[in-house]
């Protein structure tokens, strides 16, 4: 993946060393002009350089000279989605991330990125795996490799691929070795950093640790899923219902090979023959409000479904959001084995 940094070039170089930065780009050919604490100045393409030779600007000159001032911009932590779909699909397909105060701190490319989400993603890595030893004994269950790349890997990537730029990552089984492996995710563009649990914390106590997300939602995933998850239309449906949490759920089908009676009192009132029941089961994925967080203790073990029970119990709004895509929660060696085969099947 390209640097977003490449696309930068400061506001004191000369019109030829832009020219040089554009032809590296190649088909990504558009630079942002900065000043030296990298605050936004402007952007800066071929044809702008080439309108101004026209007027006569020299390839000597500065880039201030040629550059289109008041570019579009994505603010660090919005939340109009919307925006971001209309760029997307319009003609604005490279724009940079800057902070409150006007400071590059990212580029998006949308021919690299299906989108931006404006979420803060936790992933849970600190389980022990007991269940594929002797795979684990030495390698921690997100380090075990699916098709050539971690399974945690995988999750990061198709994360990283819906624009989800600041990661913390729970660790403690090995966790010397996922963070050794993943470092601070600058070679991937993003930023991670890492929660580390002394004692076991559930499946969301780790969260309470962390006090600087920098969005309003957040997304928690276990880090042993495989999954195809569309997450800009998990956000999408999440807003639009004006949910406090939405849990990615596995539908599952349960047929019943006789006829079933449904009685009152002791009377039949109906019969459904060989019906087929559809549950639903927790997929591990969550979006949650930042604000709904403060229902967790500090520092104790807690899980993601002590939270729900929490929030149902205050009257806050929970919901499903079947997922119709793959997912595999790989638990088992059957499950290890299968991943592997599906990996070669299934469109990531």
């Amino acid at each position: 993946m390209r640097n977003f940094r490449d696309h930068i070039i400061l506001s004191e170089s000369t019109v030829k060393q832009a020219l040089v930065k554009l032809n590296d780009l190649a088909s990504d050919a558009i630079l942002f002009v900065a000043d030296k604490e990298d605050v936004l100045l402007g952007s800066l393409t071929d044809g702008d350089i080439r309108r101004g030779l026209i007027k006569g600007i020299s390839i000597e000159n500065t880039v201030n000279e040629v550059i289109q001032h008041n570019p579009k911009f994505v603010r660090k932590g919005e939340q109009h989605i919307e925006k971001i779909i209309e760029y997307r699909e319009g003609q604005y397909k490279i724009l940079p991330v800057v902070d409150h105060e006007n400071r590059i701190v990212n580029v998006i490319n949308f021919r690299v990125l299906r989108s931006y989400l404006p979420v803060d993603a936790v992933i849970m890595a600190g389980g022990i795996g007991s269940r594929l030893r002797p795979l684990t004994e030495d390698t921690p269950k997100p380090l075990l490799k699916i098709g050539g790349k971690p399974i945690m890997e995988h999750n990061l990537d198709r994360l990283t691929l819906y624009g989800i730029d600041d990661y913390w990552v729970s660790v403690k089984y090995l966790g010397e070795q996922i963070e050794d492996y993943f470092g601070n995710g600058m070679s991937k563009n993003i930023n991670i950093k890492y929660v580390w649990e002394n004692e076991p914390m559930g499946t969301i106590g780790a969260v309470s640790k962390i006090e600087d997300f920098r969005h309003d939602y957040v997304l928690l995933t276990n880090s042993d899923i495989l999954t195809n998850l569309d997450y800009e239309h998990f956000f999408l449906d999440f807003k639009k219902q004006e949910a406090d949490l939405s849990v990615v759920t596995i539908p599952y089908q349960v047929n019943i090979p006789y006829g079933v009676l449904e009685t009152s009192n002791g009377h039949v009132v109906s019969l459904k023959e060989k019906p087929t029941y559809t549950y639903y089961s927790n997929g591990g994925i969550y979006l949650i409000k930042k604000s709904a967080l403060s229902y967790l203790p500090k520092s104790t073990f807690f899980d993601a479904t002590d939270l729900m029970k929490a929030l149902i119990a205050d009257c806050k709004k929970i919901i499903s959001y079947p997922l119709s895509g793959y997912w595999l929660d790989i638990g088992k060696h059957e499950d290890f084995e299968k991943a592997q085969r599906d990996l070669q099947q299934i469109k990531f």
